[in-house]
């Protein structure tokens, strides 16, 4: 099964976001706006996804995202991996935001 996936440049600004990440990635730089629901979590919380069409997902590098949009997917969910993931949205210049008022950083 192909994974649908889009580059960070066509993410639109106001974008539905899903991050998969862990708790301490999600804490040291995230998108603003975006959901958190880590991929370890998922299938206990399917019922909190968003049902936005379509939904972006996100992690630090994009392999866990496409694992999760693959089984988002399958479950019948618009779901669309962010190639290139966290890292990828900071080396183009989106914003990031971290909890507590840190410095963001993508760990």
């Amino acid at each position: 099964m192909t994974v649908p996936s889009v580059p960070v440049a066509q993410v639109p600004a106001e974008a539905a976001m899903l991050d998969v990440r862990e708790a301490n990635e999600w804490d040291a730089g995230h998108a603003p706006g975006a959901r958190h629901l880590p991929m370890s979590e998922l299938t206990a919380r399917l019922g909190e996804v968003p049902a936005d069409d379509p939904l972006y997902v996100v992690c630090r590098s994009g392999g866990r995202s496409a694992q999760v949009v693959q089984y988002l997917v399958a479950q019948g969910h618009p779901a669309v991996n962010v190639e290139g993931g966290m890292q990828g949205w900071a080396a183009q210049g989106r914003p990031v935001v971290a909890e507590g008022g840190a410095a963001p950083a993508i760990v």
